[in-house]
Protein backbone atom coordinates (compact mmCIF):
# COMPACT_ATOMS: atom_id res chain seq x y z
CA UNK A 1 0.00 0.00 0.00
CA UNK A 2 1.34 3.42 -1.05
CA UNK A 3 1.09 5.58 1.77
CA UNK A 4 0.53 8.94 1.78
CA UNK A 5 0.90 12.71 2.85
CA UNK A 6 -1.30 15.00 4.43
CA UNK A 7 -1.30 18.81 5.12
CA UNK A 8 -3.29 19.87 8.40
CA UNK A 9 -4.19 23.75 8.72
CA UNK A 10 -5.39 23.98 12.45
CA UNK A 11 -3.76 21.58 13.95
CA UNK A 12 -3.65 23.65 16.96
CA UNK A 13 -7.56 23.53 17.58
CA UNK A 14 -9.95 21.20 18.98
CA UNK A 15 -10.84 19.20 16.02
CA UNK A 16 -7.35 20.01 14.44
CA UNK A 17 -5.99 18.15 17.10
CA UNK A 18 -7.98 15.34 17.23
CA UNK A 19 -7.70 14.85 13.50
CA UNK A 20 -3.92 15.27 13.60
CA UNK A 21 -3.65 12.34 16.60
CA UNK A 22 -6.11 9.89 14.27
CA UNK A 23 -4.11 10.52 11.04
CA UNK A 24 -0.29 9.79 13.39
CA UNK A 25 -2.29 6.63 14.35
CA UNK A 26 -3.26 5.69 10.65
CA UNK A 27 -0.78 3.16 8.53
CA UNK A 28 -2.02 5.03 5.50
CA UNK A 29 -0.36 8.32 6.13
CA UNK A 30 3.74 8.09 6.03
CA UNK A 31 3.94 12.03 6.72
CA UNK A 32 1.97 14.45 8.47
CA UNK A 33 2.69 18.25 7.33
CA UNK A 34 1.25 20.90 9.82
CA UNK A 35 0.98 24.44 9.13
CA UNK A 36 0.27 27.14 11.74
CA UNK A 37 1.35 29.75 14.11
CA UNK A 38 2.42 27.59 16.77
CA UNK A 39 3.95 24.31 17.61
CA UNK A 40 1.58 21.31 18.92
CA UNK A 41 4.37 19.81 20.96
CA UNK A 42 4.54 16.42 19.54
CA UNK A 43 7.56 14.91 18.97
CA UNK A 44 6.98 12.37 16.18
CA UNK A 45 8.94 10.79 13.35
CA UNK A 46 5.78 11.43 11.06
CA UNK A 47 5.53 15.05 11.72
CA UNK A 48 6.67 17.82 9.97
CA UNK A 49 5.64 21.44 11.96
CA UNK A 50 5.90 24.40 9.43
CA UNK A 51 5.89 27.49 11.81
CA UNK A 52 4.51 30.65 9.85
CA UNK A 53 1.68 33.16 9.36
CA UNK A 54 -1.50 31.02 8.10
CA UNK A 55 -2.42 34.89 6.69
CA UNK A 56 1.07 34.54 3.94
CA UNK A 57 0.18 30.57 3.62
CA UNK A 58 0.48 31.71 -0.45
CA UNK A 59 4.04 32.72 0.29
CA UNK A 60 4.91 28.79 1.08
CA UNK A 61 4.00 27.29 -2.34
CA UNK A 62 6.98 25.05 -2.63
CA UNK A 63 6.38 23.30 0.86
CA UNK A 64 2.90 22.62 0.30
CA UNK A 65 2.95 19.83 -1.26
CA UNK A 66 0.74 16.49 -0.24
CA UNK A 67 -2.10 13.91 -1.23
CA UNK A 68 -4.54 15.73 0.82
CA UNK A 69 -5.00 18.84 2.87
CA UNK A 70 -7.29 19.24 5.57
CA UNK A 71 -8.22 22.69 6.87
CA UNK A 72 -9.81 23.38 10.30
CA UNK A 73 -9.48 26.79 10.57
CA UNK A 74 -11.79 28.58 11.82
CA UNK A 75 -12.09 31.76 14.32
CA UNK A 76 -15.57 33.15 16.86
CA UNK A 77 -17.04 36.45 17.48
CA UNK A 78 -15.50 36.65 20.63
CA UNK A 79 -12.28 35.64 19.73
CA UNK A 80 -11.77 37.93 16.61
CA UNK A 81 -14.10 40.78 17.16
CA UNK A 82 -12.36 42.79 14.01
CA UNK A 83 -14.67 41.71 10.67
CA UNK A 84 -11.78 42.07 8.57
CA UNK A 85 -9.69 40.05 10.27
CA UNK A 86 -12.40 37.39 10.85
CA UNK A 87 -12.40 37.93 7.00
CA UNK A 88 -9.04 37.02 6.78
CA UNK A 89 -8.91 34.42 8.60
CA UNK A 90 -12.43 32.43 8.03
CA UNK A 91 -12.41 32.85 4.26
CA UNK A 92 -9.27 34.08 3.76
CA UNK A 93 -6.95 31.13 4.89
CA UNK A 94 -9.31 28.23 3.35
CA UNK A 95 -9.27 30.00 0.04
CA UNK A 96 -5.35 30.26 -0.30
CA UNK A 97 -4.93 26.67 0.81
CA UNK A 98 -7.61 25.76 -1.97
CA UNK A 99 -5.55 27.73 -4.52
CA UNK A 100 -2.38 26.10 -3.63
CA UNK A 101 -4.03 22.62 -3.62
CA UNK A 102 -4.73 23.78 -7.35
CA UNK A 103 -1.44 25.06 -8.06
CA UNK A 104 0.25 21.78 -6.77
CA UNK A 105 -2.49 19.29 -8.26
CA UNK A 106 -3.61 18.26 -4.90
CA UNK A 107 -6.19 16.40 -5.44
CA UNK A 108 -8.38 16.53 -1.96
CA UNK A 109 -9.34 19.49 -0.24
CA UNK A 110 -11.58 18.65 2.74
CA UNK A 111 -12.30 22.07 4.93
CA UNK A 112 -14.18 22.60 8.56
CA UNK A 113 -17.16 25.15 7.40
CA UNK A 114 -20.30 25.88 9.60
CA UNK A 115 -24.21 24.85 9.41
CA UNK A 116 -25.98 27.64 8.04
CA UNK A 117 -23.16 29.30 5.97
CA UNK A 118 -24.76 31.02 3.02
CA UNK A 119 -23.10 33.65 1.11
CA UNK A 120 -26.57 34.54 0.28
CA UNK A 121 -26.99 35.10 4.45
CA UNK A 122 -27.90 38.40 6.34
CA UNK A 123 -25.84 37.31 9.14
CA UNK A 124 -22.02 38.61 8.32
CA UNK A 125 -20.36 35.71 10.01
CA UNK A 126 -22.87 33.04 7.90
CA UNK A 127 -22.24 35.27 4.99
CA UNK A 128 -18.15 34.85 5.43
CA UNK A 129 -18.46 30.85 5.50
CA UNK A 130 -21.11 30.65 3.04
CA UNK A 131 -18.82 33.18 0.17
CA UNK A 132 -15.69 30.69 1.62
CA UNK A 133 -17.62 27.59 0.64
CA UNK A 134 -18.56 29.13 -3.51
CA UNK A 135 -15.11 29.84 -4.17
CA UNK A 136 -13.36 26.38 -2.85
CA UNK A 137 -16.52 24.95 -5.10
CA UNK A 138 -16.12 26.84 -8.19
CA UNK A 139 -11.80 25.86 -7.73
CA UNK A 140 -13.10 22.23 -8.79
CA UNK A 141 -10.51 20.40 -6.84
CA UNK A 142 -11.64 16.65 -8.02
CA UNK A 143 -12.31 15.40 -4.32
CA UNK A 144 -13.66 18.32 -2.32
CA UNK A 145 -15.70 17.91 0.76
CA UNK A 146 -17.40 20.70 2.68
CA UNK A 147 -18.16 20.32 6.40
CA UNK A 148 -20.91 22.06 7.70
CA UNK A 149 -20.98 21.00 11.72
CA UNK A 150 -23.59 22.36 14.05
CA UNK A 151 -22.23 23.61 17.16
CA UNK A 152 -19.41 21.49 18.28
CA UNK A 153 -19.11 20.27 21.86
CA UNK A 154 -15.85 19.41 24.06
CA UNK A 155 -13.28 21.26 26.00
CA UNK A 156 -11.43 23.92 24.92
CA UNK A 157 -8.56 25.38 26.77
CA UNK A 158 -9.85 29.43 26.15
CA UNK A 159 -12.83 30.79 27.86
CA UNK A 160 -15.68 31.36 25.85
CA UNK A 161 -18.55 31.77 28.47
CA UNK A 162 -21.60 32.31 25.93
CA UNK A 163 -20.39 28.76 24.17
CA UNK A 164 -19.74 27.61 27.35
CA UNK A 165 -23.38 27.76 28.14
CA UNK A 166 -25.08 26.93 24.54
CA UNK A 167 -23.17 23.50 25.29
CA UNK A 168 -24.54 22.94 28.04
CA UNK A 169 -27.67 24.05 27.10
CA UNK A 170 -27.44 21.47 24.24
CA UNK A 171 -27.33 18.61 26.64
CA UNK A 172 -30.36 18.92 27.08
CA UNK A 173 -32.10 19.80 23.81
CA UNK A 174 -30.45 17.56 21.65
CA UNK A 175 -33.04 14.26 22.92
CA UNK A 176 -35.42 16.69 21.40
CA UNK A 177 -33.86 17.28 18.09
CA UNK A 178 -35.17 14.09 15.74
CA UNK A 179 -36.08 13.65 12.39
CA UNK A 180 -35.13 16.80 10.23
CA UNK A 181 -33.87 18.91 13.08
CA UNK A 182 -31.09 15.97 13.97
CA UNK A 183 -28.61 17.92 12.18
CA UNK A 184 -28.99 21.02 14.80
CA UNK A 185 -27.81 18.91 17.14
CA UNK A 186 -24.30 19.73 18.87
CA UNK A 187 -21.39 17.73 17.61
CA UNK A 188 -18.55 16.10 18.89
CA UNK A 189 -15.23 16.74 17.53
CA UNK A 190 -13.95 13.67 17.11
CA UNK A 191 -17.05 12.89 14.87
CA UNK A 192 -15.73 15.42 13.07
CA UNK A 193 -11.96 14.40 12.64
CA UNK A 194 -13.18 10.98 12.24
CA UNK A 195 -15.69 12.32 9.37
CA UNK A 196 -12.97 13.87 7.37
CA UNK A 197 -10.39 10.94 7.02
CA UNK A 198 -13.13 8.63 6.50
CA UNK A 199 -14.16 11.07 3.56
CA UNK A 200 -10.45 11.57 2.03
CA UNK A 201 -10.22 7.63 2.07
CA UNK A 202 -13.82 6.83 0.56
CA UNK A 203 -15.76 7.84 -2.34
CA UNK A 204 -18.91 9.90 -1.67
CA UNK A 205 -20.75 12.35 -4.05
CA UNK A 206 -21.72 14.94 -2.07
CA UNK A 207 -19.57 17.82 -1.46
CA UNK A 208 -21.32 19.95 1.32
CA UNK A 209 -22.09 17.60 4.36
CA UNK A 210 -24.42 18.78 7.38
CA UNK A 211 -23.79 18.20 10.78
CA UNK A 212 -25.82 14.62 11.04
CA UNK A 213 -24.25 13.06 7.94
CA UNK A 214 -20.86 14.07 9.93
CA UNK A 215 -21.76 12.39 12.77
CA UNK A 216 -23.13 9.08 10.67
CA UNK A 217 -20.08 9.22 8.01
CA UNK A 218 -17.54 9.37 11.35
CA UNK A 219 -19.10 6.25 13.11
CA UNK A 220 -17.56 3.84 10.27
CA UNK A 221 -14.54 2.16 10.96
CA UNK A 222 -11.83 3.51 8.32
Amino acid sequence: MTQKTAIILGATGLTGSLLLKTLLKDNRYKKIKLFSRKTVGIKDQKLQEHLIDLLKLSDYVSDFMADEVFCCIGTTKAKTPDKSLYEKIDFGIPVSAAELCKKNTIGTFIVISALGASAESRVFYNKIKGQMENVVVSMEIPKTHILQPSLIGGYREEKRPAEWLAKKAFLILNTGLLGPFRKYRSINPQSIASCMVWLANNTYESVRIPSDQIVKLGSIKN
